[in-house]
Order: C-alpha cells, then structure tokens, then sequence
C-alpha cells in the first residue's frame, strides 16, 4: 500500500509562470501581483476590500489592532483551534473568553450569549476545518451588544453561510500557509467592507506610511511579497474546482465509513456550505477502540491522519495562570479534543486513495 499524505502541495505550472514572471520583473516585493491577489480575493468574498498580510497570525493581529481592542476589553471565542486565535487575542492586549461548541466544532452561539458583559468587544468565531461558524445568529448577537465580528476563516477559503462568504460579516482572517485549500507557502488576507478599517490595515502594514517616509501612525512590517502573491493569484481562480474535489472526496468517506459503531462522520448544518480544509471524524466512548488505537492501525498501514486539535489551546503549561485568559468551562469543547481525528481529504486523492482510506479505518474497527 501507498503512502496516502493527510496534505501535498502541489505547485502547478500556472503557479510557476506566475513566479517567474516577477522574477523577471524586478518588481519582488509587494507590488502588482499583490494588488491582483487582493483584487481577486476581495472579489471572491463579496466585499470591497482585502489587504493581503505575510500571514493568518499577522492578519488575526492586524485585525484586533484595527479595531482598537484596549486591556480590560473581552474577546469571545473558542478554545478548540490552532493557538495563533488565542495569541493574536493576548497580542492585542484584551482579554480572551471561551464560548464552548456545537457538535459540528463550531463556537455555540447559545454559549456566546451567556459570556456577553459590559467589558465584551468583540467576538472571534473560527470557521474550523472549512465549515463556518453559525454566523447568521453569532451577528444578531453582535449586533444586539454592538460588537465587533473579527472572523478567524483560515480554514476557510470560499466557505458561505447562505449567499454570503465568510470574510464578508465582519473583519475576515484568512491563512495561506503551506497546506491550505488557497497557499504560497505563507501568506495572509483580511477582508471588509468598512472603508476606515481597510485604511486603518494598509498603514499598520507599511510602517504607518500611506507615502515613503511621511508615518501618520506606528506601525509593522506585515507586506506579503509579490513571489508569494504570484503562488497564490492563479488558485483563486481554481478554487471552486478544488473545493468541489474536496467535497467529491467527503462524500466518498462518509458514505465509506456510514455504519461503524462510536464513529462520527461529519455533517453539514442548512445554509452553511463546507470547503472541506479537514474531514474529521469523532471516535467515542461507545467505538471499539480508542482515536490513539486508530492512528496507530492507521500508522502502520501508511495512511495520514491529523489530530487538530488534541488538547485545547489554553490548556498548555505556557498559558497557564495567565492573567488574560479567562476560566470558563466548556465541557463539548473538551470532549471533543478527545476524539476528533482528520482522514485525508485534499484534491490530489483519487479514488484509490479513497478506497484505502476507508478499507483501513473499517479493518481498524472491525479487527
């Protein structure tokens, strides 16, 4: 048997016209092909603008400094995602307060609500693994309490809520790291439709100059570089493709992997459309055996698997006693740090790798 990757990066000939061109440009760092990735990307969401970054954590950072978070002031989110939402949100200086989640991994809005004070500012859903968030009733709360939606999508390249993109309800933070469905290698992208805030991200971007040398505010170092852009322009305009190839695949397992006892597939909620960066399963109590027991049988038969995220991101010794991090109990979040395990799913499987996929995580259960 094959070796059957969780990811592969595949750099495609487009990709490499592309980058070629702007080595013989001259022109390397944020120039042109930046400006045509932001275009095309802020096309693709919905919105008037996006402000390409050097990566998802810059752009999550970026984000909370736009909009002025001030120490004392509370962010609500999620403790079960990559910890760059939790450090962008210690980064900007506020407090970070944890909602805990539905069965689809996704920030409970009902959790929300009940965190919701007169310190609260913002709320930072994750649209984890590729399925949004419930953004539909995360905006009448924050709506409701005036608050700011800075939306962590950088799983979540394309993925709708009804006829809306994610990026398009409030601050959209988007990763291009090495293996996401959008890459080059690093890169980030932030998205809105409020005009003072996109301004706001260009000068923070570029050492506070709008001109060379005239700085109207402090600023950073956060410009992605025009060979980064070049990798990224052309998979805009595939990314439909790639999205309906990661969904042929999820269909493929789930129908494969129907009927194994304690074994969850995933599911989609109505209205909400998933881009598939993961398919990840949930192992209970009630299988026949444990999620390490089934990397293992996966191990040894070559087939890659992820565990994203195998313990919540505040519950490392680092953070520990940390005076900007909230206590709040969140019992399915906890859960399900034990048992979810991601199967390949990306565009580059065929239907072989498919097969083997699901041969391998049934004789694990059936052993």
């Amino acid at each position: 048997m094959s070796s059957i990757p969780i990811t592969s990066v595949v750099i495609g000939p487009e990709e490499e016209a592309a980058v070629l061109s702007v080595l013989r440009s001259g022109r390397l760092a944020q120039g042109p092909m930046v400006a045509e990735l932001e275009r095309s990307f802020a096309e693709l969401c919905g919105v008037p603008h996006a402000v390409a970054v050097s990566n998802g954590t810059v752009a999550l950072v970026a984000a909370l400094e736009a909009l002025g978070l001030q120490p004392g002031d509370e962010v609500i989110t999620t403790p079960f995602s990559f910890a760059a939402t939790l450090n962008a949100i210690l980064e900007s200086g506020a407090t970070v307060r944890f909602a805990d989640i539905r069965d689809d991994f996704t920030i409970d809005p009902a959790s929300v609500q009940a965190l919701i004070n007169d310190r609260t500012k913002a709320l930072l859903p994750v649209h984890l693994y590729g399925l949004p968030a419930d953004m539909t009733a995360l905006t009448e709360i924050a709506d409701a309490a005036g608050l700011a939606i800075v939306e962590d999508a950088a799983q979540a390249h394309g993925a709708r809520v009804g006829d809306r993109a994610v990026g398009s309800f409030g601050v959209g933070c988007f990763s291009m790291y090495a293996t996401k469905n959008l890459q080059c290698g690093e890169g980030g992208l932030i998205t809105t439709s409020d005009d003072a805030i996109a301004d706001r991200l260009r000068l923070l971007r570029n050492q506070g100059m709008r001109v060379r040398y005239q700085y109207e505010a402090p600023g950073h170092n956060w410009r992605l570089t025009d060979l980064q852009a070049a990798i990224a322009v052309p998979q805009v305009g595939r990314l439909a493709e790639t999205t309906a190839r990661r969904a042929a695949n999820a269909a493929r397992l789930t129908a494969g992997l129907a009927g194994l006892p304690g074994l969850t597939t995933p599911s989609v909620p109505s209205g909400r459309s998933h881009v598939w960066h993961q398919y990840t399963v949930r192992i209970g109590a009630d299988a026949p055996l444990s999620r390490d027991d089934l990397g293992k049988w996966l191990d040894e038969r070559q087939i890659g698997y992820g565990l994203y995220y195998p313990r919540l991101m505040h519950h490392y010794d680092c953070y520990a006693g940390h005076p900007q991090i909230g206590t709040d109990e969140t019992p399915r979040a906890l859960r399900a740090a034990t048992e979810a395990l991601s199967l390949p799913v990306h565009q580059h499987l065929v239907d072989d790798d498919i097969d083997q996929v699901i041969e391998a995580v049934r004789g694990a259960f059936n052993d």
